[in-house]
């Protein structure tokens, strides 16, 4: 796996031993933020990594001009591997956070500034709704344009809380481009 454009292009990113991860491909993280770029500019953005794994989505949002990211992964050994990840692609701004998805989430404040969510939870995942409902909840009274990337090894039911703006497969993962409502979540 390799950073695919910006400041950091073609440095290695290291993914975590064992299967409790699963990277998403450099193929794929390409086609992710060229349909990001036709949606919103990331200079100066504020990201948030669900999931975050390698940390590949937050250090590729970083390298294209996103001002901070906020990576959250649950698993010790990915959250070393994020960390190493940061140091050796020299990109500020990246903030680790070792803890549950949802429960982070619950624990920001409302109106968290982010601007791009990314979520790649396991494929085995159950926990669609409290996740989609903490990320809603935390996007709330802003007006911004809040884009949120989810990927998932199948078509999701988001429910009318949420605008898809896209959704396409790749191999074994679907990927999503979605906004909340505001109206629906208020």
């Amino acid at each position: 796996m390799r950073v695919v454009a910006g400041i950091a292009k073609g440095r290695r990113l290291a993914a975590p031993k064992g299967d409790t991860t699963r990277p998403t491909s450099d193929f794929v993280r390409e086609a992710i933020f060229n349909a990001i770029g036709s949606q919103t500019d990331l200079e100066g953005a504020s990201v948030a990594d669900l999931f975050a794994g390698s940390g590949a989505m937050g250090i590729e949002a970083l390298s294209r001009g996103a001002a901070s990211a906020d990576l959250v992964e649950v698993d010790r050994v990915a959250v070393t591997t994020i960390r190493q990840n940061l140091e050796s692609t020299g990109l500020a701004g990246g903030a680790v956070h070792q803890s549950d998805v949802v429960k982070w989430l619950q624990r920001q404040a409302i109106g968290g500034g982010f601007d791009v969510v990314f979520a790649d939870p396991p494929y085995a995942f159950d926990g669609w709704r409290a996740l989609l409902d903490a990320i809603a909840t935390h996007l709330a009274g802003d007006e911004r344009a809040r884009l949120v990337v989810i990927e998932s090894d199948r078509e999701l039911d988001l429910g009318e809380g949420w605008e898809v703006l896209r959704s396409k497969r790749y191999g074994t993962t679907v990927v999503t481009l979605t906004s909340p409502n505001p109206r629906s979540h208020t």
